[in-house]
C-alpha cells in the first residue's frame, strides 16, 4: 500500500511540475523582451524555484536542510556542486546572488525556456566542441563574474546516481584556472529523494552541505585532487545519513560507502555542530 501511495503522490506532483512549468512559461513569454534581466530573475525564476519547494514539500512530502551556508563568500566565486538529481539545478539558486549556470547547449534550444535562459545570461556549453568550446565558455564566465555574477557548474557534467564512481570533467579545472578566484564545492544527496531518469520520488530530507571555500592559485591537478575527495567525502557521509534517515524505505540497488574517504594531501571538511 506504501508502495501504491508512493507512486500516487510521485504521479501528482509530477503532474503538477510540468504543468505549472509551462504555465510560467507561456506567462512570461511575451515578458522576456520587455523586463529587465534582474526582474525576470526575481519574479519569474525565484517564485518557480519556490513554487516547486511547495509542491515537493507538499505532494511529496520532500523538504530539504541546508548546512554551511554561512561558509559563502562575498566576491566572484566558482561553484562546483554534485549532480544528482533534477532538484538542485533549481534549488541551489536562491542561495547566490546572482549565479550563472552553466548548462548544456541543447537546452537553449527549448521553445520558450531557452529564451529565458538566454535572457537571464546562463551559459550555454557545447559538450562535443572541445578546446574551443571552453574557451567560449570561460569567456562567457568571465564577462559574468566581471558583472558581480557567481558561476555555478556540475563538475561531473551529468546526474550521477547516489554512490556512484566519481566522473569529474576538466572544464571545471579549465574555469578554475582561468578565473582565478575561489571555488565553493557543494556536496548532497539529493539522488535518494529525486532519482535521476525515475518517474517515483520518495518522501525525506534532502541533505545540502556547502564545504570550505578551495583558495585560488593551487595547480590543475592538486584542485582537482582537492575538489572531488572534499565533494566526493561530504556526499558520501551525506548519504550514509540519508539512507540511515530512510530505514526500510532506503533504496536496497544504492551502493553504501563504507565510511568517508581518507586522503592524507587534504583534512576532511569540517560539519556543522
Amino acid at each position: 500500500m506504501t508502495g501504491v501511495l508512493t507512486a500516487f503522490r510521485s504521479l501528482l506532483f509530477q503532474v503538477a511540475f510540468y504543468g505549472i512549468t509551462t504555465l510560467y512559461l507561456i506567462v512570461l513569454m511575451p515578458l522576456i523582451p520587455l523586463l529587465p534581466r534582474r526582474v525576470l530573475w526575481r519574479f519569474g525564476a525565484l517564485l518557480w524555484v519556490a513554487t516547486n519547494r511547495v509542491l515537493l514539500r507538499v505532494l511529496v512530502g520532500i523538504r530539504a536542510e541546508f548546512r554551511g551556508l554561512e561558509r559563502i563568500p562575498q566576491g566572484p566565486l566558482l561553484i562546483a556542486a554534485k549532480h544528482q538529481s533534477a532538484w538542485e539545478t533549481f534549488a541551489l539558486l536562491p542561495l547566490f546572488r546572482d549565479p550563472a549556470f552553466i548548462l548544456k547547449q541543447e537546452l537553449m534550444r527549448i521553445p520558450v525556456f531557452g529564451w529565458l535562459a538566454a535572457k537571464l545570461r546562463m551559459i550555454p556549453i557545447d559538450r562535443q566542441g572541445g578546446a574551443a568550446a571552453l574557451k567560449v565558455m570561460t569567456r562567457r564566465a568571465q564577462a559574468d563574474m566581471a558583472a558581480g555574477r557567481q558561476i555555478l557548474i556540475f563538475p561531473e557534467g551529468t546526474r550521477r546516481p547516489p554512490g556512484a564512481p566519481p566522473d569529474y570533467k576538466l572544464g571545471v579545472s579549465y574555469l578554475y584556472s582561468t578565473l582565478k578566484v575561489p571555488c565553493l564545492p557543494v556536496a548532497l544527496n539529493s539522488g535518494l529523494c529525486w532519482p535521476r531518469r525515475a518517474f517515483i520520488l520518495r518522501p525525506g530530507t534532502i541533505l545540502v552541505e556547502v564545504l570550505e571555500p578551495i583558495p585560488p592559485g593551487l595547480s590543475r591537478a592538486t584542485f582537482m585532487a582537492r575538489l572531488e575527495h572534499d565533494i566526493e567525502t561530504a556526499s558520501d557521509r551525506l548519504l550514509l545519513e540519508g539512507l540511515n534517515d530512510l530505514g526500510t524505505a532506503a533504496p536496497a540497488d544504492i551502493r553504501r560507502p563504507a565510511g568517508t574517504t581518507a586522503d592524507p594531501r587534504f583534512p576532511p571538511p569540517v560539519e556543522n555542530s
